[in-house]
């Protein structure tokens, strides 16, 4: 099966694809993976923008980190190297990446206790929770980057955006968590990271096995090697997966339960809902439009309700927009009286 896999991957040459030579690409994966200072001024630079953009819950200001975080490029040299013995390139990739994780940590911890955000949205806590679908997510970009260095005809820069998705925004997380002593924060999104890290560089690595750039008998060690690295991260993230599961069975179950079930909710609009799964209890954000207001008593009634009907209990935070009807008023032109459309007035509780 792997001989026709390989034999597929060679029949491009037939259609006028090439792969690139074998010294040329040593060449290009050992200049890609030395940090020289445009590498370390492009790892500040996407830290920075990958750091106010998580604070700022702004995912496109993220996209724009990852267009331009370079730390795709050592991550090849260190598989090819890896994979053809190759010590000098090993070295230099493995140097590239532990110096640029280290430094974007570092800064985006700096910029987290300067800007002294109490707590983390969204685009944050996203990058706290690892799961298969992460893995999954880093072996197809891993893939994708592999091919387009063999493959001249296609962009790098596909490859470096599809890597840069996996790896700049859960540095910068571990940072942030770090500012505040959040362990379980940074714990997650170095989990995160892991996986990225291992997912890529296998499937960097299967790719390179596959185009002939090096054979299964000496390429054998190195993907044992990662392979037994991945497959003690499976435990973790199988773990995860089946907590996400349960935690989105539980979201619907509750939301369900309150809409149904309850006598607040018969008079309240319910707009949308998000779950908080790091505090203990975890938090349920409703955001609701109503006529009427909502008491402290009936929060403390509907989480009492909650517990009997969930089995643990959930802090319920009301965020409510008063629901107000306006008409217009009566002329002298004749037209007719109507009824305007109802808008919401945003109001925090």
């Amino acid at each position: 099966m792997l001989a026709n896999i390989r034999g597929r991957f060679r029949s491009f040459r037939n259609q006028g694809k090439s792969l690139i030579k074998l010294q040329q690409l040593q060449a290009e994966l050992l200049a890609e993976s030395t940090p020289d200072p445009s590498y370390l001024i492009l790892i500040v630079s996407s830290c920075a923008i990958a750091t106010f953009g998580l604070l700022a819950n702004s995912t496109a200001v993220i996209i724009g980190a990852m267009i331009i975080a370079p730390l795709m490029l050592p991550i090849r040299g260190l598989a090819f190297g890896a994979l053809t013995g190759n010590v000098m390139l090993f070295r230099r990739g493995l140097v590239a990446v532990a110096v640029g994780t280290a430094l974007a940590v570092a800064l985006a911890g700096i910029l987290g206790k300067l800007v002294g955000i109490a707590n983390f949205g969204g685009e944050v806590l996203a990058r706290s929770e690892p799961t298969l679908l992460d893995l999954g997510i880093a072996v197809t970009a891993g893939g994708i980057s592999g091919y387009a260095k063999v493959q001249p005809k296609i962009s790098g820069s596909l490859a470096g955006t599809a890597i840069s998705v996996a790896l700049m925004p859960p540095i910068c997380v571990i940072g942030l968590g770090l500012s505040q002593a959040n362990w379980n924060l940074s714990q997650g999104a170095m989990l995160l990271y892991l996986t990225n890290l291992l997912g890529i560089s296998l499937s960097c690595m299967v790719t390179f096995l596959l185009a002939g750039y090096a054979s299964f008998h000496h390429a054998r060690k190195a993907l044992a090697g990662i392979l037994t690295f991945t497959a003690i991260l499976l435990i973790p993230l199988g773990f995860s997966f089946a907590q996400m599961v349960r935690q989105a069975q539980l979201e619907a179950s509750l939301r369900q339960a309150l809409l149904n079930r309850t006598l607040t909710f018969q008079r309240l609009d319910l707009v949308s809902s998000t779950t908080n799964w790091l505090t203990n209890p975890p938090e349920v954000r409703l955001n609701v439009r109503a006529r009427e207001r909502i008491t402290p008593k009936q929060v403390a009634l509907l989480e009492e309700f909650v517990q009997r009907e969930m089995g643990q209990p959930f802090t319920l935070i009301f965020v409510v927009g008063q629901v107000e009807e306006i008409r217009r008023q009566e002329s002298n032109t004749g037209i007719n009286n109507g009824t305007e459309p109802i808008y919401g007035q945003k109001s925090s509780r």
